[in-house]
């Protein structure tokens, strides 16, 4: 849970995740620069495990934004090499075989990324509830950006209906959003504010909740107050985590 007082903004990152065995809250890395092993259980490869391997990536990317050496690994079933597939077109970057995992003997702490009621393992664990598609066993033709966003618009313990709602929502925001960080890129740079950057620290270090990191982000969008220029650096830093390539259309004609 965040921390009281407001962190400055140099402060280092300081994650908790909630124990799915134990229900309580507990450090992602609870030593500065000590290894953390993030170990994805994913043995199929439908939208269920996807969203499973983006949760994942997401913790990955928060714990280093915080400066926290991660060792990825990936568990998988005879459907791997699909699922692998699958993640590289949504964005998510490589995890490891988890072939030998004695080599990382000595990481500061574990967690195990699975889908809910998927194989116990000792060390933290992190449950992923499912993800629905509309049309089960159909081709997924859908926008790989768009199926991100509308994956991470809601809390990884909560499950997703991908209707068509859902995705015309999440193609409907992802257009804006890339629309306006082109238009606030050819104003004067401005620093991301410490309040702003506060509340989204807030966010992701309680349980990684990407909702609320939306949530800051259109506030950020709307609030009168921020200079275009601080728009930009706000979008541009938290895309480092979200990972939906907010500033693609820069330098496109207006």
């Amino acid at each position: 849970m965040p921390a009281c007082g407001r962190p400055p903004a140099y402060a280092r990152l300081v994650l908790r995740i909630i124990d799915a065995r134990t229900g309580e809250p507990v450090d992602a890395a609870p030593a500065r620069r000590g290894l953390t092993r993030v170990e994805v259980h994913a043995p199929g490869s439908d939208t269920t495990d996807l969203r499973v391997l983006l949760v994942a990536d997401v913790l990955v990317r928060t714990l280093e934004l915080g400066g926290t050496p991660v060792w990825a690994l990936l568990t998988g079933g005879r459907r791997q090499a699909e699922l692998r597939a699958r993640a590289t077109a949504l964005g998510i970057r490589p995890f490891e075989d988890s072939t030998d995992v004695s080599a990382g003997l000595g990481e500061a702490q574990v967690i195990h990324v699975t889908g809910e009621g998927g194989a116990a393992a000792d060390g933290v664990r992190m449950d992923v509830a499912p993800a629905h598609p509309e049309h089960p066993g159909t081709p997924d033709d859908t926008d790989p950006a768009v199926l991100r966003l509308a994956l991470l618009a809601r809390h990884h313990d909560t499950p997703v209906r991908l209707e068509a709602a859902v995705l015309e929502e999440a193609r409907a925001t992802l257009a804006r959003w890339r629309g306006a960080v082109a238009r606030w890129a050819r104003s004067p740079s401005r620093p991301v504010p410490d309040e702003v950057r506060g509340r989204l620290r807030d966010a992701w270090e309680d349980d990684l909740d990407v909702p609320r990191v939306l949530d800051v982000l259109r506030q950020v969008e709307t609030d009168p107050d921020l200079p275009d220029g601080a728009r930009f650096e706000t979008y541009a830093y938290v895309d480092r985590l979200l990972g939906l390539d907010l500033t693609r259309d820069l330098g496109s004609p207006s």
